[in-house]
């Protein structure tokens, strides 16, 4: 009996984890540069003195899935898209250095270049500042030029340049920010290679069809561990009636 409340209990557990990871995705479809987080997970016996009876589920591992999302033009000078395996440089909440997709680029009233999340990106120094200007581009090698206030049109100025780097999608992890990091830890150097396309922004990779389609899947399969645990609760009151009848 208590075999098949073990599994069906941590067969619930587990799914609404799944539930969670799902939903969360759910909530960000619309999130700029946004990448769907994945759960697997595995059956682990439970091994001690005894039979080996007793199951576990539990996540083998979580990743994130680092498919691009659809492109938007929006013709906005701050936005821009990278191009294949790439990431923005930013500095997170706790002061280190970590990375994004999300290319929905601002000033802030500090005058400092800020992702739409606040973040700041980070150039080859540091954050980036952004001087009054006329006019502010950005390369496809992520160079950031102005026109400085008051100048004539042909006056542009190169203030700093985009830290771009790349990294193999299994290196990466997702932090509670929302922002990626490199598994061991590391800061990622720059890299040459990674472009940038301008005017563009990347939506999120979250498939709003397939996420509803999972949430109703994970839904049944979590109301059949639930008829499971109500199935050992009945065979246990028909057990007992029965020692009572004997």
């Amino acid at each position: 009996m208590d075999r098949m409340l073990y599994v069906a209990m941590t067969g619930a557990k587990n799914i609404m984890v799944a539930q969670a990871i799902n939903n969360n995705n759910l909530a960000n479809v619309n999130t700029t540069g946004f990448r769907a987080d994945l759960a697997a997970f595995q059956s682990i016996p439970i091994e001690g003195s005894g039979y080996p009876s007793r199951i576990n589920t539990v996540i083998a591992k979580t990743s994130v899935d680092m498919a691009t999302g659809p492109l938007v033009t929006t013709g906005r000078d701050l936005d821009i898209a990278v191009k294949g395996d790439g990431l923005i440089a930013v500095q997170a909440s706790d002061g280190n250095e970590a990375y994004t997709r999300a290319g929905d680029l601002q000033i802030s009233s500090a005058g400092m270049l800020v992702t739409g999340a606040g973040f700041p990106v980070l150039g080859n120094s540091g954050p980036i500042a952004i001087p009054p200007n006329d006019k502010l581009e950005i390369g496809a090698d992520g160079t950031i030029s102005i026109l400085p206030t008051g100048q004539s049109p042909n006056t542009l100025v190169v203030i700093d340049r985009i830290k771009l780097v790349k990294a193999p999608p299994e290196s990466l992890v997702k932090t509670d920010d929302g922002l990626l990091r490199a598994a061991t830890g590391e800061v990622l150097p720059s890299d040459a290679s990674v472009m940038v396309q301008s005017g563009v922004i990347e939506s999120s990779n979250v498939n709003a069809i397939d996420a509803l389609a999972n949430m109703i899947e994970l839904s049944r399969h979590y109301e059949a561990q639930i008829k499971l645990l109500k199935a050992a609760e009945d065979n246990d009151a028909a057990g007992a009636q029965l020692l009572r009848l004997a």
